[in-house]
């Protein structure tokens, strides 16, 4: 007769804890204490020993974990876009309000105006064209193009 604390029911009950724990938080973590809790849990129900229980969890965890970085490291790349103001950097655009020396003015870059300073404190006149080359707090550093 099984009752609720049967070893591997216990094991099974960790695993969806861990499970349902990473659902919740990032890395993939508490995943793999969970995969290998329920495999474990599975492998209760043939061999009973405790000894054999916690070594197969321990290398079922660590086989997973590896398995699950390996895999994510592939899922998220390095080869990614900046986003928000940082993709603004390279960006061309026109000045729409002089930008005086070591002043701020107003460039219109992909239909939104931002504030401006030039990156090498000289003045640049209305209408003139300039590239994004950094950010700096809310507004953008701009050099003239020729």
């Amino acid at each position: 007769m099984e009752t609720w604390f049967d070893p591997w029911i216990i094991w099974v009950a960790i695993g969806i804890i861990c499970i349902i724990i990473e659902i919740f938080t990032p890395g993939f973590l508490f995943l793999s204490f969970g995969v290998g809790a329920i495999l474990t849990g599975l492998a209760a129900l043939i061999i009973p020993s405790i000894a054999f229980q916690v070594l197969t969890f321990a290398i079922i965890t660590l086989i997973v974990f590896l398995l699950g970085r390996k895999f994510s490291t592939k899922l998220i790349s390095a080869d990614y876009e900046d986003t928000n103001v940082k993709a603004l950097v390279g960006k061309t655009g026109k000045v729409t309000q002089k930008i005086p020396a070591n002043e701020k003015g107003y460039v219109k870059i992909g239909g939104e105006e931002w504030a401006a300073v030039s990156k090498d404190s000289k003045e640049i006149k209305k209408d003139a064209r300039i590239t994004v080359n950094d950010i700096e707090g809310n507004k953008v550093i701009v050099t003239v193009i020729e």
